[in-house]
Parts: C-alpha cells; sequence; structure tokens
C-alpha cells in the first residue's frame, strides 16, 4: 500500500526518541487508478518485457514513452481533493518534500534506492499534484526499469506510492550506516555528513566527512573540504551555494553529535533487528530521519547472543562446496559434528576465534588452513596481525597433548587402515538390513539413532589420527622435496594412478561405462535427447540398450550415492536422478577412445614411478 519507503518511515515513527518530518502517503491504490487511466501502457509494458537489459537506446526511449503518458493523466478529482485535505492539515503553504515510494523498493535482498525520483521543497497544492504525478512516472526511469529487467521483476508488479513530508532545512545532513560498509564489521558504524541538504553526497556534488563510531567513541575521522551546499531556493526547489572559505575545513558535525547520531541509530537497528543504512538530518542540534534501509551488501553473520568478536570459517568452501544448502542438510551436520556448527546464509561456519586465542593451538590452525585454502590462512594470519580483535586466552589443550594441537602419534600398521574399512562397510551392510525393517515414527528414530553412530565413527580418534596421517605425508613429502631439490608439488604425480583411490577409481569407472555405450549409436542418440530419470527402463527396447543399462546400473550400485555437492544430503543423489550422468558418460564417449580408463591408469602409474626413479637418482 505504502510502498518500502513509506513503510519504514511509518515503523520509524512508532520508535521512542526517534523524530521523522510529518506527512502523508499517497497509496498504491492512487497510481493503479492512474495505470487503469491509461490505454496504452499495456502495450508499452509488453515491449519494455521484452527489451534486453543492456539495450539501453531502446529502454531509454520505451521508458520516456512511459513517463509521458502517466505524468499527462489528470489526477482524478476526488483523488486530488483527498490529496488538498491532507496538506490544509499540515499547513498547504508549507514546503514539502514529494517522495517515491516503490514496493519493491529497500527490500532485505535487494535495494531499489535512487531509482524513482524525489523532489525537494515544493510549495502549494499544485506544485505538489504535479511532482505527485511525476513520482508515480519516475517507477519507468531508465535506471529502475534496467534494474527490473536485469533482476527478473515484473513491471506490473511493481507499484508506486507518493509520500508528501513537511520539509526540513538542515544545517548537516547525511548518511548513517550501523554496520561498516567497507569492513562489514557490526560493531563500528560509520556517518558520512555535509553541510546542507544530503542531496549533495547523493548526486556526487561534495566529498563527505568520514567518521567512525565504536563503543560510544569516534575511533576514526576524516574532514572534506566542502566547497558547496545545497539548500532550499526561496522561490522552490533548490540551489547550490558555495560554502565560505573559513567553514570549508570545518567538520559537518562535532565528536558529540557523531556519537548521539550512532546510538540513535543502534535504537533504529534493533527495532528492525538488521543493520540499517540511514538518512539523517540535523535540524537546530536535533536530528530528525528521513529513511531507514536495511544495508543489502552485507553477508549474514550467525545469530549470536554475546557482544565478543568471532571469526568464522566456511565449512563447505574447505569442501570445495560453495553453494548454499538447505534446512535440513544444514541440521543433519549440526548434529552430526562435535564442534558447534552456526548457519548464516544457507552456509555451515565454525568459530576459531578461541583456537586463534590460544597459543598452543593457533600456529597449528593457521598452517593446516592455508595448506587447505591460501586464503583463508591469509585472511586468519591478516586478523592476528590486527592486534586487538582476538583475546588472549590460557592453554587450554589437555594435559599431555602435542603441542600446536597436533595429534597423538599413530601406530605405524597398515592394518590399521583396512580394520577400519572392515568396520565401516560393516556399520553400512548394518544399516542397509535395518533400515528397512522400519516405518512411520521407528523410521525417524533410526535415523536420529544413526546421526549418532556417523558421528562416532566420522570422529573416532584413530579415524582421525589416519586421515590426518596421510595428508601431512602428502604435505611433508612436497616441503622437504621442494627445499631439497626445487621440486614443485612432487605429491601429485608421486600419487598418480594409487591403488584404491575411491575417487580415481569411481572417474575410471565411468571411463568403463561409456566402453560399453558407445559401440551402439542408437544408445548415444537416445541418451543424447534423454529428459526423464526413468530412462534405464526404455534402453532395452534398443540395440545394445541391455548392456547399457546394466552397466549404467552397475556403477549406480556403487556410486549412486554420490552427487555433485554431495555434503548437502537434500542433494539429489545419481541413484535419484541418473540423468545428471549422462553429461558425463556422452562426454566421456566423445572425448576418450575405448580402453582410456586403463590407458590412463597405466599412464599415471609410469608417469608416478618415473617421477619416483628421477628423484632418486
Amino acid at each position: 500500500m505504502v510502498g518500502g519507503k513509506g513503510a519504514h518511515l511509518g515503523e520509524l515513527s512508532r520508535i521512542k526518541g526517534i523524530r521523522v518530518p510529518a506527512g502523508f502517503c499517497v497509496t498504491t491504490d492512487a497510481f493503479r487508478r492512474i495505470m487503469a487511466e491509461a490505454p496504452s501502457i499495456d502495450d508499452q509494458l509488453d515491449r519494455l518485457s521484452r527489451q534486453n537489459p543492456d539495450d539501453r537506446v531502446a529502454i531509454r526511449t520505451l521508458s520516456a514513452e512511459i513517463r509521458r503518458t502517466l505524468e499527462g493523466i489528470a489526477i482524478p478529482d476526488d483523488l486530488a481533493a483527498a490529496i488538498t485535505l491532507a496538506l490544509a492539515r499540515l499547513g498547504d503553504q508549507a514546503a514539502y518534500a514529494v517522495r517515491s515510494s516503490a514496493t519493491a523498493e529497500d527490500l532485505p535482498t535487494a535495494s531499489f534506492a535512487g531509482q524513482q525520483d524525489t523532489y525537494l521543497n515544493i510549495v502549494g497544492p499544485a506544485a505538489i499534484l504535479q511532482h505527485i504525478s511525476r513520482c508515480w512516472a519516475s517507477l519507468f526511469t531508465e535506471r529502475a526499469v534496467t534494474y527490473r529487467l536485469r533482476n527478473s521483476f515484473d513491471h506490473r508488479k511493481v507499484h508506486m506510492a507518493v509520500i508528501v513530508q513537511q520539509m526540513v532545512f538542515p544545517e548537516a545532513a547525511g548518511v548513517l550506516f550501523t554496520a561498516d560498509p567497507v569492513t562489514s564489521n557490526r560493531k563500528v558504524a560509520s556517518v558520512e555528513a555535509t553541510f546542507g541538504l544530503g542531496e549533495a553526497l547523493v548526486s556526487g556534488l561534495v566529498n563527505a566527512d568520514m567518521y567512525k563510531v565504536r563503543d560510544g567513541e569516534v575511533v576514526a575521522k576524516a574532514v572534506a573540504t566542502k566547497q558547496l551546499a545545497i539548500r532550499a531556493s526561496p522561490a522552490g526547489g533548490t540551489q547550490e551555494d558555495a560554502i565560505d572559505p573559513e567553514r570549508q575545513e570545518q567538520p559537518a558535525l562535532t565528536d558529540a553529535q557523531v556519537v548521539r547520531l550512532a546510538q540513535l541509530g543502534r535504537r533504529i537497528e534493533a527495532h528492525f533487528g538488521h543493520p540499517q543504512d540511514i538518512e539523517w538530518c540535523l535540524v537546530d542540534d536535533d536530528f530528525q530521519i528521513v529513511q531507514s534501509r536495511p544495508i543489502t551488501t552485507l553477508f549474514p553473520i550467525p545469530a549470536v547472543d554475546d557482544q565478543e568478536n568471532h571469526v568464522y570459517i566456511s565449512v563447505g568452501h574447505q569442501q570445495m562446496m560453495t553453494d548454499p544448502m538447505k534446512p535440513l542438510g544444514l541440521s543433519f551436520w549440526q548434529m552430526t559434528t562435535p564442534r558447534p556448527m552456526y548457519v548464516a546464509g544457507g552456509r555451515l561456519f565454525v568459530d576459531v576465534v578461541r583456537d586463534l586465542g590460544s597459543p598452543t593451538i593457533r600456529a597449528r590452525l593457521v598452517e593446516l588452513a592455508g595448506k587447505s585454502d591460501p586464503l583463508i590462512g591469509d585472511a586468519l594470519q591478516s586478523i592476528l596481525e590486527r592486534g586487538d580483535f582476538i583475546p588472549s586466552l590460557p592453554d587450554e589443550s589437555p594435559r599431555g597433548a602435542p603441542a600446536g594441537g597436533a595429534q597423538a602419534p599413530i601406530e605405524t600398521d597398515p592394518a590399521i587402515v583396512t580394520d577400519l574399512i572392515g568396520r565401516n562397510q560393516d556399520s553400512i551392510a548394518a544399516l542397509k538390513r535395518e533400515i528397512r525393517t522400519k516405518s512411520g515414527s521407528a523410521l525417524f528414530d533410526f535415523i536420529l539413532a544413526d546421526i549418532q553412530e556417523l558421528r562416532r565413527i566420522l570422529f573416532d580418534p584413530q579415524s582421525h589420527a589416519v586421515f590426518m596421517s596421510a595428508m601431512e605425508a602428502t604435505w611433508w613429502l612436497n616441503e622437504q622435496l621442494d627445499a631439497w631439490l626445487g621440486e614443485k608439488n612432487a605429491a601429485d604425480t608421486l600419487t598418480q594412478s594409487a591403488p584404491h583411490n575411491v575417487t580415481s577409481e569411481m572417474g575410471l569407472a565411468l571411463l568403463g561405462v561409456a566402453d560399453v555405450i558407445r559401440p551402439h549409436p542408437e544408445v548415444v542418440a537416445f541418451l543424447q535427447r534423454v529428459d526423464d530419470d526413468g530412462f534405464l527402463d526404455e534402453l532395452p527396447a534398443l540395440v545394445g540398450g541391455g548392456d547399457a543399462r546394466d552397466a549404467i546400473r552397475g556403477f549406480l550400485d556403487m556410486y549412486g550415492m554420490r552427487c555433485v555437492g554431495e555434503i548437502d544430503i537434500t542433494k539429489p543423489r545419481w541413484s535419484e536422478r541418473p540423468t545428471t550422468l549422462i553429461p558425463v558418460l556422452l562426454g566421456n564417449i566423445k572425448n576418450f577412445e575405448p580402453g582410456a580408463g586403463a590407458q590412463r591408469f597405466e599412464q599415471g602409474r609410469q608417469e608416478a614411478w618415473a617421477k619416483e626413479q628421477e628423484l632418486l637418482e
């Protein structure tokens, strides 16, 4: 009814201690009436929706045509009378700001801010009615239209309300971000300020004074040279005024005013529940708020109930899984891992702030994180170098634990790995047997109990020591051969075609399936047009189709539980959606010769042996 800006202003007016200039809102119902008065608008909107967002000339021409259409429609008499009456109650000869407020404006995840028009210092009912029409038309500025096209917003589903608000004539104005827009630090508020109206900042005419506020103190300040200010014109509208040279270097706000403004911002942020981008005016040493919208550029952070610093590392990125997960997938891992996992933006994070504060764990964590992902390692090192972010904690390592957070030494016995694999396979076999006997609520209870069994297996100390030993061996080999012989990443070559590598064996198995399908053109042609996961049942009707079906099913029996992004258990598995394998199979058929799997494996084995001999000579 009142658009994003209008709704936020209404909310602001309800917050104790927050002053908002008085006014009223012409609702979206009025806009719909105006649109209904334009018989050509449907055709114009149809043409607009078909435009390429990169075709600026076509968009500019058509959007200007729509604006002329809307501005040419007279406001109905009853609506004009209602607006005039509302003005009379506030003072019809006072100055007003006439501000657009679109229904898709200032959303939590997208901002249309600044794409529609606002008119300042408008005086008299006739002028205000004229500028209301201009606000309606500004829904179709070139910039607004392009933004909607790029973000797939339907032009017909976005409507325009108009705010008519008493004009304020500030000594200073600007923007307050309750979270630092540069660093994303939620504990630091950022203030931009200039003399006169805030439009000087919006239009880029002046550089703003910049303030950073933390814990009730101004912690950083940069005063700009301000040569111009935008102020109200006696004839209506606004004008540019030169600032006296002796005032150009003066701050627009005192430190005390900046702190007071930041405190108001925290109150507004608490009301809306999100960091805010706030427009403010200073009038007679009193702040008036003329807009507040969510900061849409901030990545969300996990919800915590303290004011301490936290350092979160993305779990998915360490697994090469950057997509957000669905709630079920998130919940599964939160139940599985002994260490707390936090959710933000559909992704899982672990908080390592206490690890970074521990003398015995810190260096080891940075080293391991850097080997896993150099960017994460660099980020952790940068945080440590800040000095004031990580609290120093007492050493909490268990008595007798090796320094640096290392695992206790593992017994040198290859049978340990074989035993672990056997135990895990036995556990999976038992799971398959028992789950078939469950149904209803008993099935859910069984799944929850099995998650705890999975947790025990995944985080068994011996299992953890085994895979850490394998990783350590690879890292040690690369580091030493680089130091001794200048050989970079030698372990990558030495481990080629190593037996029992599940990922490599899966790739070779896919090449084997392609070998079965390749000799049968009818099967290949069928797979090129398949879009139904039931295609396996149709294959036997084709020449060679039975063998192809058996090969694909054999692969699915072994690897069907896997898929792209598989750590999210809500992702459809290959066994559930076998069509997702078809592009891989067709690619293998096109790009590899028959028998490529065995050839590639043997080639890798020979390269590993040759590298070994080269290094030993």
